[in-house]
């Protein structure tokens, strides 16, 4: 397992990548204003959720077992976000 704060790191940086992602597809591509804002609100929203995460783990679960399903949930977020970015 990582340390707590290479985990913020991590989350970090990929939101910062798919956020410069909706920019660019905002100010280029063909999707609407509204549509655009509603995604880059998304992902401000689901950064700031997993980082929340990070530092107050769930009481009564393993920590190695919270983590890696945080990882794993935050994958599948991601996925859906890429998904969005590309339609």
């Amino acid at each position: 397992m990582t340390n707590k704060r290479t985990l913020k790191k991590a989350i970090t940086l990929i939101c910062e990548e798919l956020f410069a992602e909706g920019v660019a597809i905002s100010l280029y591509g063909p999707r609407p204003q509204k549509e655009a804002e509603a995604l880059l609100y998304s992902i401000v929203k689901m950064q700031d959720n997993y980082l929340k995460r990070v530092s107050h783990p769930e009481p009564g679960m393993s920590a190695k077992a919270y983590y890696k399903d945080l990882r794993e949930k935050f994958s599948a977020q991601v996925s859906e976000i890429l998904d969005q970015i590309n339609a």
